[in-house]
């Protein structure tokens, strides 16, 4: 019922938004028609297209992004939402970058990061399985719908307004992030429940949701000991490793070809249409796979779950999880994210536990940003001096990020430790993004700037 509310509640915040953007896009529409002497309608976009670029220079300002990326760093890869929410804030208020150049070394930030934070949970075991702690199988199934949004973010990232983009990340972030924060409130009471009763002398415990608790503790049979070389090579899944590559290089290869292509000409859309078989082929031999295998350990009286999720793999919950994956990387396309703000939260929302949920994020991070990565660098759309400093603080915050909370949550058991975190980076982004687009917003309705939707092939 609470995800139905949730979903509700977006529904109606999204349909709220577009419908009065439409409005205020008509309302333009007829003064540009009937007021003489009134700017372009692309005047907003005069602006965004000019590069600002400050040098390197070691001085406060760049001391100030250093403990922002830092801290952002450290505390997104965690959550498995990345940070760009804050990232993109920070480089634009504290360094002077424009929003364009902001988002791309955003992206940077979030490769670095993402990428030294794979690296750790490879020698990371499963806190309370025989598995990967990386779950392969969802990186496939949310992977190729969370690129393919990521696409559709950057189309509509020319066409939407500024306040209209503003709106929808303040919709989208105070709804995920406040239903992170119950969830996280929820867990710690059980575990808080589930602390009490280890304390007294041993029985067998019953928990409608212990797969979310017992992780935070010591397993009833003990595991043999690995080294860390046997488990970073059990942590590899060599085979999905590959296909997930495959999905990635063939992202690219179009991106790539496209970037050389005139925008809106035949051959544009029919590589931009093209991407759409290709993911749809991965997603639904990951949904196939899923769907028959959950079928089959029900018909055998097998109740345990195929993959890290708790839910039953059926028709309605796949399409809402590749709904939710296109959704992830349309905010990502939007706001120069990872997507990890949408698939953070999902994954603990369809049962993954918290250190699971956050090692998968960031590794389906690693993908979606790092195509990005390579597409801006093209665009020559950032300064490399600028993004190699911030990566190498992006990827030591990412490994000590993931070193130091994880051995608080072992230490408190308290895995809804990861939760809070998760929660607080998302809404720490809503009001950073707010604040900005507010005030950006503000100042274009000052200017008597266009507020309304843009042509995408005239915009480009």
């Amino acid at each position: 019922m609470a995800t139905r509310g949730f979903v509700l509640y977006l529904l109606a915040g999204f349909s709220v938004a577009v419908l009065s953007a439409f409005l205020i896009s008509d309302h333009e529409s007829y003064k540009l028609n009937h007021l003489p002497h009134r700017s372009s309608p692309n005047s907003v976009t005069l602006d965004s297209d000019e590069k600002t670029w400050p040098k390197l220079e070691f001085d406060w300002r760049i001391l100030l992004a250093t403990i922002i990326g830092f801290l952002g760093s450290a505390f997104g890869t965690v959550g498995g939402v990345g940070g760009g929410g804050i990232f993109v804030p920070m480089l634009t208020l504290v360094v002077g970058f424009d929003t364009k150049s902001a988002a791309a070394l955003s992206k940077c930030m979030i490769m670095g990061a993402s990428a030294s934070s794979v690296w750790y949970n490879l020698r990371v075991p499963h806190p309370c399985r025989e598995v990967p702690i990386l779950d392969y199988d969802l990186a496939l199934l949310f992977q190729p719908m969370l690129m393919l949004g990521i696409t559709l973010g950057v189309a509509l990232s020319v066409v939407f307004p500024y306040w209209l983009i503003t709106v929808l990340i303040i919709i989208l972030f105070l709804g995920t992030s406040s239903r992170s924060f119950f969830r996280a409130i929820e867990m710690w009471k059980e575990e808080s429940v589930l602390k009490k009763e280890m304390s007294q002398p041993r029985e067998t415990f019953a928990n409608s949701r212990g797969e979310l608790l017992i992780d935070t503790y010591e397993p009833l049979i003990p595991r043999e000991e690995k080294t860390p070389m046997e488990i970073f090579t059990f942590n590899l899944r060599w085979k999905k490793l590959m296909l997930l590559f495959a999905v990635w290089a063939a992202f690219l290869v179009l991106q790539i070809i496209k970037n050389d292509l005139v925008v809106c000409s035949s051959w544009y859309w029919i590589l931009t249409v093209g991407q759409f078989p290709a993911t749809l082929a991965v997603f639904g031999y990951e949904c196939v796979r899923l769907y028959k295998e959950s079928k089959k350990r029900k018909t055998s009286g097998n109740s345990e779950s195929v993959c890290e999720a708790s839910i039953e793999w059926t028709v309605p919950h796949l399409i809402f999880c590749a709904l939710c994956g296109v959704l992830g990387g349309t905010v990502g396309g939007l706001l120069g994210s990872g997507g990890g703000f949408i698939l953070g939260p999902l994954l603990l929302e369809i049962g993954v536990i918290p250190q699971v949920a956050s090692a998968t994020a960031t590794f389906v991070m690693m993908f979606s940003s790092s195509l990005s990565v390579v597409e801006f660098y093209l665009l020559k759309r950032f300064p490399i001096p600028y993004a190699l400093y911030l990566m190498s603080v992006s990827i030591l915050a990412g490994f000590w990020g993931q070193f130091f909370v994880r051995k608080l949550v072992v230490f408190l058991k308290r895995a809804s430790l990861i939760v809070f975190i998760l929660s607080a980076v998302i809404f720490a982004s809503a009001v950073t993004m707010g604040i900005i687009g507010i005030e950006k917003s503000i100042r274009m309705i000052q200017n008597h700037e266009f507020m309304g939707f843009l042509e995408f092939c005239s915009s480009q």
